[in-house]
Protein backbone atom coordinates (compact mmCIF):
# COMPACT_ATOMS: atom_id res chain seq x y z
CA UNK A 1 0.00 0.00 0.00
CA UNK A 2 1.34 3.53 -0.93
CA UNK A 3 1.11 6.24 1.46
CA UNK A 4 2.04 9.91 1.67
CA UNK A 5 2.46 12.30 4.41
CA UNK A 6 0.29 15.51 4.93
CA UNK A 7 0.90 17.91 8.00
CA UNK A 8 1.77 14.87 9.66
CA UNK A 9 -0.85 12.25 9.10
CA UNK A 10 -0.38 9.29 6.82
CA UNK A 11 -2.47 9.14 4.40
CA UNK A 12 -3.01 5.39 2.48
CA UNK A 13 -3.75 6.11 -1.28
CA UNK A 14 -5.85 3.71 -3.74
CA UNK A 15 -4.89 2.38 -6.25
CA UNK A 16 -5.56 3.38 -10.08
CA UNK A 17 -8.29 1.78 -11.96
CA UNK A 18 -6.74 -0.11 -15.13
CA UNK A 19 -9.68 -1.56 -17.39
CA UNK A 20 -10.03 -2.67 -20.78
CA UNK A 21 -12.30 0.20 -22.57
CA UNK A 22 -11.62 1.45 -25.46
CA UNK A 23 -13.71 4.21 -26.87
CA UNK A 24 -14.77 3.72 -30.42
CA UNK A 25 -16.19 6.62 -32.74
CA UNK A 26 -16.90 10.14 -32.22
CA UNK A 27 -13.33 11.50 -31.98
CA UNK A 28 -14.96 15.15 -31.97
CA UNK A 29 -16.10 14.20 -28.29
CA UNK A 30 -12.56 13.00 -27.03
CA UNK A 31 -11.39 16.49 -28.61
CA UNK A 32 -14.09 18.49 -26.26
CA UNK A 33 -13.36 16.37 -23.20
CA UNK A 34 -9.35 17.11 -23.94
CA UNK A 35 -9.66 21.03 -24.83
CA UNK A 36 -11.63 20.88 -21.33
CA UNK A 37 -8.81 19.88 -19.25
CA UNK A 38 -6.30 21.96 -21.24
CA UNK A 39 -4.16 24.62 -19.83
CA UNK A 40 -2.86 27.09 -22.10
CA UNK A 41 -0.69 29.15 -20.12
CA UNK A 42 0.47 29.41 -16.56
CA UNK A 43 -2.12 31.51 -15.38
CA UNK A 44 -4.54 29.51 -16.76
CA UNK A 45 -6.57 26.33 -14.66
CA UNK A 46 -8.53 23.45 -16.45
CA UNK A 47 -11.84 22.97 -16.29
CA UNK A 48 -14.43 20.55 -14.99
CA UNK A 49 -16.54 18.76 -18.01
CA UNK A 50 -19.24 17.22 -17.44
CA UNK A 51 -20.55 14.13 -19.66
CA UNK A 52 -24.06 14.11 -20.05
CA UNK A 53 -26.19 11.52 -21.69
CA UNK A 54 -28.41 8.31 -21.17
CA UNK A 55 -27.18 5.45 -19.23
CA UNK A 56 -25.41 3.19 -21.56
CA UNK A 57 -24.14 5.48 -24.10
CA UNK A 58 -20.47 5.16 -23.17
CA UNK A 59 -19.71 8.28 -20.92
CA UNK A 60 -17.06 6.11 -18.53
CA UNK A 61 -15.46 4.92 -21.14
CA UNK A 62 -15.09 8.41 -23.37
CA UNK A 63 -14.09 9.74 -20.12
CA UNK A 64 -11.93 7.15 -19.19
CA UNK A 65 -10.42 6.55 -22.92
CA UNK A 66 -9.64 10.80 -23.12
CA UNK A 67 -7.20 10.16 -19.87
CA UNK A 68 -5.58 7.48 -20.78
CA UNK A 69 -4.46 9.88 -24.42
CA UNK A 70 -3.27 12.20 -21.02
CA UNK A 71 -1.12 9.20 -20.10
CA UNK A 72 -2.34 9.48 -16.68
CA UNK A 73 -3.51 7.11 -14.30
CA UNK A 74 -7.15 6.84 -14.14
CA UNK A 75 -9.16 7.10 -10.79
CA UNK A 76 -13.03 6.15 -10.94
CA UNK A 77 -15.36 6.80 -7.91
CA UNK A 78 -18.66 4.90 -8.60
CA UNK A 79 -21.54 7.84 -6.78
CA UNK A 80 -24.56 6.53 -5.58
CA UNK A 81 -27.62 7.66 -3.15
CA UNK A 82 -25.45 7.36 0.03
CA UNK A 83 -22.20 8.56 -0.80
CA UNK A 84 -20.95 10.64 1.92
CA UNK A 85 -18.65 13.27 2.08
CA UNK A 86 -16.01 11.43 3.51
CA UNK A 87 -16.28 8.86 1.05
CA UNK A 88 -15.20 11.42 -1.11
CA UNK A 89 -12.42 12.43 0.36
CA UNK A 90 -10.48 10.74 3.63
CA UNK A 91 -11.96 7.89 5.41
CA UNK A 92 -11.10 6.60 8.72
CA UNK A 93 -10.65 2.87 9.22
CA UNK A 94 -9.64 0.51 11.99
CA UNK A 95 -6.34 -0.69 11.81
CA UNK A 96 -5.85 -3.31 14.80
CA UNK A 97 -4.89 -2.54 18.22
CA UNK A 98 -6.68 0.46 18.33
CA UNK A 99 -4.88 2.52 15.99
CA UNK A 100 -7.13 4.75 12.80
CA UNK A 101 -5.52 4.03 9.46
CA UNK A 102 -6.30 6.94 7.25
CA UNK A 103 -7.47 6.30 3.62
CA UNK A 104 -7.81 8.43 0.89
CA UNK A 105 -10.59 8.63 -1.90
CA UNK A 106 -10.16 7.49 -5.25
CA UNK A 107 -10.60 10.99 -5.61
CA UNK A 108 -8.26 12.47 -2.94
CA UNK A 109 -5.25 9.59 -4.42
CA UNK A 110 -5.98 11.20 -8.33
CA UNK A 111 -5.23 15.29 -6.71
CA UNK A 112 -2.26 13.77 -4.95
CA UNK A 113 -1.01 11.91 -8.07
CA UNK A 114 -1.59 14.28 -10.81
CA UNK A 115 -4.56 11.65 -12.54
CA UNK A 116 -7.64 11.55 -13.97
CA UNK A 117 -10.39 11.27 -11.00
CA UNK A 118 -13.85 10.19 -13.12
CA UNK A 119 -16.69 10.87 -10.53
CA UNK A 120 -19.05 8.34 -12.39
CA UNK A 121 -22.86 9.02 -11.97
CA UNK A 122 -22.39 12.41 -9.86
CA UNK A 123 -26.20 13.43 -9.86
CA UNK A 124 -26.96 10.35 -8.11
CA UNK A 125 -24.66 12.01 -4.91
CA UNK A 126 -26.98 14.63 -2.41
CA UNK A 127 -25.73 18.76 -2.82
CA UNK A 128 -23.91 17.68 0.82
CA UNK A 129 -21.96 15.36 -0.83
CA UNK A 130 -21.37 17.83 -4.04
CA UNK A 131 -20.21 20.59 -1.32
CA UNK A 132 -17.10 18.93 0.18
CA UNK A 133 -16.03 18.92 -3.47
CA UNK A 134 -16.59 22.64 -4.14
CA UNK A 135 -13.38 24.35 -3.18
CA UNK A 136 -11.67 21.14 -5.32
CA UNK A 137 -13.44 22.53 -8.25
CA UNK A 138 -12.87 26.18 -8.42
CA UNK A 139 -9.64 28.25 -8.42
CA UNK A 140 -8.87 26.77 -4.81
CA UNK A 141 -7.98 23.35 -5.83
CA UNK A 142 -8.38 22.21 -2.69
CA UNK A 143 -10.56 19.56 -0.19
CA UNK A 144 -10.18 19.41 3.77
CA UNK A 145 -10.65 16.47 5.51
CA UNK A 146 -12.53 16.99 8.83
CA UNK A 147 -12.15 13.36 10.41
CA UNK A 148 -7.65 13.84 9.53
CA UNK A 149 -8.15 17.42 10.16
CA UNK A 150 -5.91 18.20 7.19
CA UNK A 151 -6.03 19.66 3.93
CA UNK A 152 -5.27 18.24 0.38
CA UNK A 153 -4.23 20.31 -2.28
CA UNK A 154 -4.26 19.05 -5.93
CA UNK A 155 -1.52 18.36 -8.09
CA UNK A 156 -0.89 20.31 -10.95
CA UNK A 157 -1.72 17.79 -13.67
CA UNK A 158 -4.96 16.88 -11.50
CA UNK A 159 -7.95 16.98 -13.67
CA UNK A 160 -11.61 15.91 -13.29
CA UNK A 161 -14.92 14.81 -15.23
CA UNK A 162 -18.52 13.62 -13.49
CA UNK A 163 -20.61 11.84 -15.63
CA UNK A 164 -24.40 12.42 -15.01
CA UNK A 165 -27.10 10.34 -16.48
CA UNK A 166 -30.37 12.03 -18.30
CA UNK A 167 -32.90 10.28 -16.23
CA UNK A 168 -35.33 10.89 -13.23
CA UNK A 169 -33.25 8.87 -10.87
CA UNK A 170 -31.06 11.49 -9.48
CA UNK A 171 -30.63 14.56 -7.98
CA UNK A 172 -31.11 18.20 -8.81
CA UNK A 173 -27.83 19.80 -8.17
CA UNK A 174 -27.95 24.07 -7.57
CA UNK A 175 -26.43 26.36 -9.49
CA UNK A 176 -22.89 26.65 -7.10
CA UNK A 177 -22.56 23.32 -8.61
CA UNK A 178 -23.14 23.47 -12.01
CA UNK A 179 -21.45 26.83 -12.55
CA UNK A 180 -18.29 24.60 -11.61
CA UNK A 181 -19.08 21.62 -13.53
CA UNK A 182 -18.38 23.06 -17.18
CA UNK A 183 -18.64 22.18 -19.75
CA UNK A 184 -21.56 20.42 -20.46
CA UNK A 185 -20.37 17.73 -23.42
CA UNK A 186 -23.40 15.47 -24.22
CA UNK A 187 -22.96 12.26 -25.41
CA UNK A 188 -25.81 10.69 -27.36
CA UNK A 189 -26.15 6.81 -28.98
CA UNK A 190 -23.78 6.16 -31.67
CA UNK A 191 -25.11 5.95 -35.39
CA UNK A 192 -25.08 1.99 -36.51
CA UNK A 193 -21.84 1.80 -38.20
CA UNK A 194 -20.32 2.83 -34.64
CA UNK A 195 -22.67 0.07 -32.68
CA UNK A 196 -22.00 -2.49 -34.41
CA UNK A 197 -18.11 -1.70 -33.91
CA UNK A 198 -18.49 -1.47 -30.28
CA UNK A 199 -20.59 -4.67 -30.57
CA UNK A 200 -17.55 -6.34 -32.97
CA UNK A 201 -14.85 -5.29 -30.26
CA UNK A 202 -16.84 -6.28 -27.43
CA UNK A 203 -17.93 -9.87 -28.73
CA UNK A 204 -14.86 -10.50 -31.54
CA UNK A 205 -16.16 -14.03 -31.56
CA UNK A 206 -19.45 -13.55 -32.18
CA UNK A 207 -21.29 -14.41 -35.77
CA UNK A 208 -21.13 -11.43 -37.93
CA UNK A 209 -25.34 -12.35 -38.54
CA UNK A 210 -25.71 -12.25 -34.50
CA UNK A 211 -24.15 -8.81 -34.46
CA UNK A 212 -26.25 -7.15 -37.09
CA UNK A 213 -29.83 -8.57 -36.12
CA UNK A 214 -28.89 -6.27 -32.57
CA UNK A 215 -27.80 -3.60 -34.68
CA UNK A 216 -30.90 -3.30 -36.58
CA UNK A 217 -33.16 -3.61 -33.17
CA UNK A 218 -31.12 -0.93 -31.72
CA UNK A 219 -31.99 1.57 -34.98
CA UNK A 220 -35.74 0.70 -34.39
CA UNK A 221 -35.81 1.26 -31.13
CA UNK A 222 -33.57 4.48 -31.39
CA UNK A 223 -36.23 5.63 -34.12
CA UNK A 224 -38.62 4.97 -31.85
CA UNK A 225 -36.86 7.73 -29.07
CA UNK A 226 -36.38 4.18 -26.76
CA UNK A 227 -33.76 4.56 -24.46
CA UNK A 228 -31.99 0.78 -25.07
CA UNK A 229 -28.87 1.13 -25.49
CA UNK A 230 -25.41 -0.27 -27.06
CA UNK A 231 -24.89 -1.80 -23.65
CA UNK A 232 -28.08 -3.22 -23.70
CA UNK A 233 -27.11 -4.82 -27.30
CA UNK A 234 -24.20 -6.39 -26.01
CA UNK A 235 -26.19 -8.21 -23.20
CA UNK A 236 -28.51 -9.29 -25.95
CA UNK A 237 -26.07 -10.65 -27.85
CA UNK A 238 -24.04 -12.11 -25.37
CA UNK A 239 -26.79 -13.97 -23.65
CA UNK A 240 -28.34 -15.44 -27.08
CA UNK A 241 -24.63 -16.54 -28.15
CA UNK A 242 -24.61 -18.25 -24.60
CA UNK A 243 -28.07 -19.78 -25.22
CA UNK A 244 -26.85 -20.86 -28.95
CA UNK A 245 -23.38 -22.61 -27.21
CA UNK A 246 -25.51 -24.18 -24.48
CA UNK A 247 -27.94 -25.77 -27.19
CA UNK A 248 -24.81 -27.66 -28.71
CA UNK A 249 -21.06 -26.88 -27.23
CA UNK A 250 -19.53 -28.57 -29.84
CA UNK A 251 -20.93 -26.64 -32.82
CA UNK A 252 -19.14 -23.20 -34.32
CA UNK A 253 -21.94 -23.00 -36.79
CA UNK A 254 -25.78 -22.51 -36.46
CA UNK A 255 -29.17 -22.58 -38.63
CA UNK A 256 -30.13 -18.88 -39.25
CA UNK A 257 -34.03 -19.79 -37.46
CA UNK A 258 -31.81 -21.01 -34.64
CA UNK A 259 -30.10 -17.48 -34.24
CA UNK A 260 -33.02 -15.84 -34.72
CA UNK A 261 -35.07 -17.91 -32.68
CA UNK A 262 -32.10 -17.42 -29.47
CA UNK A 263 -31.49 -13.56 -30.22
CA UNK A 264 -35.67 -13.01 -30.10
CA UNK A 265 -35.67 -14.82 -26.30
CA UNK A 266 -32.92 -12.74 -25.57
CA UNK A 267 -34.29 -9.57 -26.22
CA UNK A 268 -37.55 -10.69 -24.41
CA UNK A 269 -34.99 -11.91 -21.72
CA UNK A 270 -32.64 -8.95 -21.33
CA UNK A 271 -35.26 -6.17 -21.99
CA UNK A 272 -38.93 -7.49 -21.10
CA UNK A 273 -41.93 -7.87 -22.94
CA UNK A 274 -41.98 -4.30 -24.44
CA UNK A 275 -38.88 -4.31 -26.10
CA UNK A 276 -40.49 -7.38 -28.58
CA UNK A 277 -42.08 -4.57 -30.84
CA UNK A 278 -38.92 -3.34 -32.32
CA UNK A 279 -38.16 -6.85 -33.57
CA UNK A 280 -38.52 -7.20 -36.97
CA UNK A 281 -38.98 -10.24 -39.45
CA UNK A 282 -35.31 -11.09 -40.40
CA UNK A 283 -34.91 -12.18 -43.93
CA UNK A 284 -32.09 -15.55 -43.15
CA UNK A 285 -29.08 -14.84 -45.04
CA UNK A 286 -28.08 -18.67 -47.11
CA UNK A 287 -26.21 -21.49 -45.49
CA UNK A 288 -25.51 -21.54 -41.61
CA UNK A 289 -23.57 -18.58 -39.57
CA UNK A 290 -20.33 -19.63 -38.55
CA UNK A 291 -18.36 -18.08 -35.57
CA UNK A 292 -15.89 -15.79 -36.29
CA UNK A 293 -12.19 -16.20 -34.94
CA UNK A 294 -11.04 -13.83 -32.71
CA UNK A 295 -8.81 -11.29 -34.49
Amino acid sequence: METVRIEGVEITLAHPDDLPMEWTGREELVRQLLAAWLVVEPRDLPLNPRLIGKPGVGKTTLAYAAAKRLGRPVYIFQATLDTRPEDLIITPVLAGEGRIRYVASSIVTAMLKGGVAVLDEGNRMSEKSWASLAPLLDARRTVESIVAGIKVRAHPEFRFVTTMNDDASTFELPDYIHSRLTPQILVDFPDEDEEFEILSNNLPFAPEELLRFVVRFLARAHAADEVYTVRDGINIARYALKRLSLDDPSRKEFPSASLQARLTEAVKSVLGEDAMSYLAREEPPPGPTRFRPVP
